[in-house]
């Protein structure tokens, strides 16, 4: 829902689906207790207008409520040619707006991972990974990833 207005996306395709579930693992594996990495069962509601749904979200596991959180560490959406231009610019722009810390784009086509930073208002590009390149983060807590390791 954006600015009130219900926003509906249809079924992805299987390796939309099977990205998803790769990062999800991999994220579970190295998620501290304290935080909770959830696909599709919360939605980001920071405000009464505005509640998205990534694919994948990293939030404090106290603030998780039944089914949504007004804070999130993590966004991630993996693309796909019926959602490319919705994550890629306005939720882009909206997750930036409400101040999740970190934005991720997986895209399985080109196995790339777009890492973005929040810097004040808007996001900067820390990182776009490849194929076979490897990339090691701290936020919201240390992982490595590959790429082509998500696209199976």
């Amino acid at each position: 829902m954006i600015d009130g207005r219900l926003v509906v996306t249809g079924v992805q395709p299987p390796a939309h689906q099977a990205a998803v579930v790769a990062l999800m693992v991999a994220l579970k594996h190295a998620c501290p207790p304290d935080l909770l990495v959830s696909v599709g069962s919360l939605d980001f509601r920071p405000t009464r207008r505005l509640s998205l749904r990534p694919d994948i979200l990293v939030t404090p596991r106290a603030d998780a409520g039944p089914q949504y959180v007004q804070n999130a560490l993590l966004a991630v959406e993996v693309l796909s040619p019926t959602t490319r231009t919705t994550d890629v610019v306005t939720k882009r722009a909206l997750y930036a707006e409400h101040g999740v810390p970190a934005y991720w784009l997986l895209d399985p086509a080109a196995q790339e991972l777009t890492v973005l930073h929040l810097n004040q208002d808007h996001y900067t590009c820390e990182a776009v990974i490849q194929g076979e390149e490897n990339f090691h983060t701290t936020t919201p807590f240390p992982i490595s990833l590959t790429p082509s390791a998500l696209m199976g």
